[in-house]
């Protein structure tokens, strides 16, 4: 940042509530909870669900124990409205579960949006419409007066079309869209002149959902605007206070909690925080934070790593492995004084049988997520990939790619089950030798040359003539050829010679030790024909030569198609 932009900015408005009541209020009940990752999530995808994704994602959401599920736009996307009749026709939808639907507050929008639902026996009906400085000025060049008209107009026509479906029981929400950008006077009046048209009840309430659609303040300012709101707006009793946060400043989990602590009731959010620019606010945080604090979110995230299987493969967007309560090495200590201090927690739990959970640096049991705590130090059958990069990295010097890392995971996990004990870190080194360092055959490098350059002149490419001597099944052959650099030149030179096609996928390389005697690591992906991709290493003092040594390490791996052969087993054990 240029120091002399931060004049560009300016402080976020305070809200004149000097006898506010949230800061000494805890959340002691779980709000309800309403999942907008079929909408908000969905349309936040580089590549958007599928018809049957949305059908998995649906069925994961219910599984998790959402009541009120906002599965899309039906009037803005053919796939959203078909996806929604899809539900309904094939009664996918519990009777205790309702499904949203979003809507602008227009009318030939607002009738699609009901026709969308026909036959369900509950749905709610999410109306919103603009009403932020920036929107008016800037978007939609409107005053206050005309937006107020354009939500009132949309309330009405809700109470037209809703007696054209007396089969389905509604409910209605209403969004003040960037709530936090529309001054608070403002936002009450029209979320008021909404109400007076749909005449809700303490029996039938409204849903007034105030969005943080852009995250523009510290999470203490969103907390007043929602107290201050609760405390101004008439018929109270007759509206459930929803929160929509987002995470543009980081906070939306931070926020949420203190908006319930300020009056908030209701939570829209989606799993991991996926959505728009930053994400919405992460509801499996937010849950589990409460349950932390001995609060029940009466939704069930006993099996993490099967809702992360599901989530990956729909959204394709990973999960952080710091991701908290979910992250692949949160139950997972490095440094020694850390893994210390958890034994004895855990020694001291177990010897107790304490009724309350209390164990150093872990703030939950992992398994009450379905997960273990694991010491990366202690590799064994249980050790996960980034436990063993890690070894190979700070004992070791190999910084393996991460797409790399799966496969010598599966190479450790053989070796351990067949041994059934844990591995010391030098057994994980020899294993990464065996695997990928000193594999031989059916390729052997005997001697490389580069026969001559030809440097670029400006009007071709640079290019190099190599020559190779290699063993192949054991017969000696003296391969040559040209390619834009010695290492295609070499790959083009094995293709015709030996092995027939293959693309080279991944090229990673780094120096294992310092000084001018240092030697280069390199690892390579190639793809076979037929789509198998494997993964080689090679070390030498010359990055060139490391390169051809990590093509054959792949190429031989994809020659025997087996990891670590049971004789190799065999011999690991004995020893």
């Amino acid at each position: 940042m240029k120091p002399e932009s931060v004049t560009r900015y300016r402080p976020y408005p305070q809200v004149d509530l000097p006898d506010r009541t949230w800061p000494s209020k805890r959340i002691e009940t779980a709000p309800s909870w309403c999942s907008v990752d079929l909408r908000d999530g969905n349309q936040a995808l580089i590549q958007p669900m599928s018809l049957d994704k949305k059908v998995e994602m649906f069925r994961l959401l219910l599984n998790i124990g959402f009541k009120e599920i906002e599965v899309g736009f039906p009037s803005a996307s053919q796939v959203e409205y078909e996806f929604t009749r899809k539900l309904i026709t094939e009664n996918m939808i519990p009777d205790d579960v309702a499904i949203q639907v979003l809507t602008q507050a227009r009318e030939s929008l607002i009738k699609k949006t009901f026709a969308s639902v026909e036959g369900a026996k509950q749905a709610i009906i999410h109306l919103y419409n603009s009403t932020s400085i920036l929107q008016r000025n800037i978007v939609f060049k409107m005053k206050k007066k005309e937006i107020i008209e354009l939500g009132v107009r949309g309330a009405k026509i809700l109470k037209e079309e809703e007696k054209k479906y007396p089969g389905t029981r509604f409910h209605y929400q209403y969004s003040p869209e960037s709530f936090t950008g529309t001054e608070l006077d403002f936002a009450l009046e029209i979320c008021e002149a909404v109400m007076d048209v749909l005449e809700p009840t303490p029996e039938n309430p409204v849903i007034i959902n105030l969005p943080a659609t852009v995250e523009m303040s510290t999470p203490n300012i969103y907390a007043d605007q929602i107290e201050w709101f609760c405390r101004n707006m008439k018929n109270r009793d007759c509206a459930v206070i929803s929160l929509h946060t987002h995470n543009d400043r980081g906070c939306a989990v931070a926020a949420t909690e203190l908006g319930l602590m300020a009056g908030g009731q209701r939570v829209e959010g989606t799993l991991f925080g996926n959505g728009e620019r930053t994400g919405n606010v992460d509801i499996v945080t937010l849950a589990l934070n409460m349950f932390t604090q001995g609060v029940n979110p009466n939704l069930d995230f006993s099996s993490i790593n099967d809702l992360i299987d599901v989530y990956e493969r729909v959204t394709r967007i990973p999960v952080p492995i710091r991701h908290p309560y979910a992250g692949e090495l949160v139950y997972t200590a490095f440094s020694g004084s850390h893994q210390d201090a958890i034994k004895k927690g855990m020694d001291r739990t177990e010897q107790e049988d304490s009724p309350t959970w209390a164990v150093p640096y872990l703030p939950i049991d992992p398994t009450d997520v379905g997960r273990t705590y694991e010491s990366i130090i202690r590799i064994n059958s249980q050790s996960g990939k980034g436990g063993i990069a890690y070894i190979m990295d700070k004992e070791f010097g190999f910084r393996m790619p991460k797409e790399m890392q799966p496969g010598f995971g599966t190479v450790i996990q053989k070796l351990t089950d067949k041994l059934g004990r844990e591995l010391l870190s030098e057994e994980i080194k020899d294993a990464f030798t065996r695997e990928y360092l000193t594999c031989k055959t059916p390729y052997d490098l005997k001697g490389f040359n580069v026969v001559k350059r030809h440097l670029d002149s400006g009007e071709s490419q640079s290019s190099a003539d190599i020559e190779a001597t290699l063993l192949v099944h054991d017969e000696q052959k003296i391969l040559s050829a040209t390619g834009n650099g010695p290492l295609d030149a070499f790959c083009n030179a094995i293709k015709e010679g030996a092995t027939g096609p293959f693309t080279l996928c991944s090229y990673h390389e780094h120096a294992l030790n310092s000084g001018s005697s240092a030697k280069a690591v390199t690892y390579i992906e190639i793809e076979l024909p037929d789509g198998d991709r494997y993964w080689g290493a090679g070390i030498d003092t010359d990055i060139i030569v490391s390169s051809i040594k990590a093509v054959l390490s792949s190429l031989n791996r994809s020659a025997k198609k087996e990891i670590l052969s049971a004789q190799q087993l065999d011999k690991i054990g004995n020893s």
